[in-house]
């Protein structure tokens, strides 16, 4: 579904959504509309979602059960006959409760083939409202999770490296102590962040501007390389 403006939604996206028999998006529980849902409501607003309860805690026995229960919802739509698509924010095949959930489904039914759309992804939209070029010529892409446990070795190495963009998703908790990193290795410079893209609230800053006021949990965060000025 892309980072939250329906604008950017894919016309294959769309197209999946209308042909599929049942619609099903994640959330945090079954009477709240979640990000992607609400984007299939402005997109496809004829198409009905069904919600399949979510939680974000990465390893935990919550999240195991509650993958587990989505899996089996899905496999009993599948043994009916149905063409079942999933719903997610951004790209489904990064950082995404879909991949989880694709596997779980895979090991229950084996035979069932399995289609990505790709979607855009949130710091393609934050580059785009910045005006920031992420890679160019030799330059590459270091993309870190800042809620996982090695981020902070992961940051620090890449914010060494020049020649290396950095994004940082999930960081709104993070922000300070990314922010701190960054700026510990002269690279707070030109480093935007962006959260809420294309919902309302959305917010896009100098992170330097923002690094001591709270973020949300999707935040994200672009740090381009270094760059010697323009000849």
């Amino acid at each position: 579904m892309g980072p939250g403006d329906p604008g950017l939604v894919t016309r294959r996206a769309v197209e999946v959504l209308r042909d599929a028999d049942r619609v099903v998006a994640p959330s945090t529980s079954a009477m709240a509309v979640g990000r992607a849902e609400a984007i299939v409501r402005e997109v496809a607003p004829d198409v009905a979602v069904e919600r399949v309860s979510f939680v974000m805690e990465v390893g935990s026995e919550a999240r195991e059960a509650a993958l587990a229960a989505a899996a089996a919802t899905l496999v009993d739509h599948l043994d009916a006959g149905e063409r079942v698509a999933f719903v997610t924010l951004g790209d489904p095949s990064v950082y995404s409760t879909f991949s989880s959930l694709a596997d779980a489904v895979r090991g229950r039914r084996p035979a069932v083939p399995v289609e990505v759309v790709p979607g855009i992804m949130a710091f393609q939209d934050l580059a785009a409202r910045t005006g920031t070029t992420v890679v160019d010529g030799t330059e590459h892409l270091v993309l870190v999770p800042a809620h996982a446990a090695a981020g902070d070795a992961t940051l620090a190495a890449a914010a060494a490296d020049p020649s290396a963009a950095v994004v940082v998703y999930k960081g709104g908790a993070q922000i300070g102590a990314v922010a701190a990193t960054l700026a510990g290795h002269d690279r707070l410079e030109g480093a935007v962040m962006g959260e809420l893209l294309g919902l309302p609230g959305a917010r896009v800053a100098a992170l330097a501007d923002v690094a001591d006021r709270p973020a949300s949990y999707l935040a994200t965060l672009l740090v381009p390389p270094v760059r010697g000025p323009a000849t």
